[in-house]
């Protein structure tokens, strides 16, 4: 039995691989502040069946103390992997005063985390990263060695962290692998993407706010991102891999599947292009399927049923 540490082990992505990993026989420690970016009590449900599982354990920690917390140091020193996926979330809100959250748990957290593996010889550690970071990268798709020029302060936060675990690798040995995520969606995303608010409006006979609408997306599925990042232990360090969907969309191509699926034709309103959204994402996936034999399995219209049916069994927000 393996012992995995998650970092934002309540989070949309974050419980997802807990389950998964607690499914496979691993024992887990997950790490969770509990942020407000939205409603903790839904990521309280996120690890309802976490919880009750005796291999999994939950501590309630900041990760900016994991230095000073020697409770949480010794979690680390006997993990075989370390994936760290907590982050502050969200485009559009990094923007203006509110930088402040993102670069001190995007950038200072991802440092103490990085710092406290290396003290605790941590075996492997896998960093969770972001399209974001390419931003309006010209070619597509994006190839990992794509010039990364982020559009919004979120993927400056998220390329730093890119950049702190190659210092760690380089400086300190730390074996680490870089998972670039593009476009996650599935049952416990975050309300506040895209097509949680899109389906949130539909159940409640609302319209839909798009912003733009010709923007095309690389959607990926949370069970193919969790299936990628059970598979990244086992790729080389230093490892810049993307995890992608498989196919490029535009929204309103996104939002013609999601009424097919759901039987529901929406009203939208459509609104001016948000300050930070990429025109385009699409990743190459070659590399994914040469280090970590990966294949996306679960295609638009099955994800967003899962996810539709998913949203219908949760009370009414």
């Amino acid at each position: 039995m393996a012992r995995a540490v998650v970092t934002g082990a309540a989070g949309f992505i974050g419980s997802h691989l807990v389950d998964r990993l607690l499914a496979e026989g691993h024992e887990v420690v997950g790490i969770d502040a509990f942020r407000d970016y939205y409603p903790p009590a839904l990521k309280e449900r996120n690890l309802a069946a976490a919880l009750a599982h005796p291999a999994f354990r939950l501590r309630r920690a900041d990760l900016l103390d994991l230095l000073a917390d020697q409770g949480l140091l010794a979690e680390l020193a006997g993990a075989d992997c370390v994936y760290h996926l907590a982050a502050q979330p969200g485009i559009r809100a990094s923007w203006g005063r509110s930088f402040r959250a993102y670069s001190d748990d995007n950038v200072l957290a991802t440092q103490v985390v990085l710092e406290a593996c290396a003290m605790a010889g941590v075996a492997k550690v896998v960093y969770g990263s972001s399209s974001s970071v390419y931003g309006d990268a010209g070619q597509l798709p994006f190839h990992e060695e794509t010039p990364c020029r982020p559009v919004s302060p979120y993927g400056v936060t998220k390329l730093a962290g890119e950049h702190l675990c190659r210092l760690y690798a380089r400086t300190h040995g730390l074996d680490v692998v870089v998972l670039r995520f593009f476009s996650v969606y599935g049952p416990r995303q975050r309300p506040d993407m895209a097509f949680a608010r899109f389906m949130a409006a539909l159940r409640r006979g609302e319209p839909l706010r798009l912003y733009g609408g010709d923007q095309t997306r690389d959607f990926t599925y949370v069970d193919d991102i969790v299936a990628g990042l059970v598979a990244a232990p086992s790729a080389p360090g230093g490892s810049v891999i993307n995890l992608g969907g498989g196919e490029r969309v535009s929204l309103r191509q996104a939002l013609a599947a999601l009424a097919e699926v759901t039987g529901l034709q929406p009203e939208v309103a459509v609104d001016e292009p948000q300050a930070g959204d990429a025109r385009h994402t699409w990743a190459s996936l070659a590399r994914a399927r040469e280090l970590l034999d990966y294949q996306p399995r679960v295609r638009l219209h099955e994800g967003l049923r899962a996810q539709w049916e998913w949203l219908l069994a949760q009370p009414p927000a």
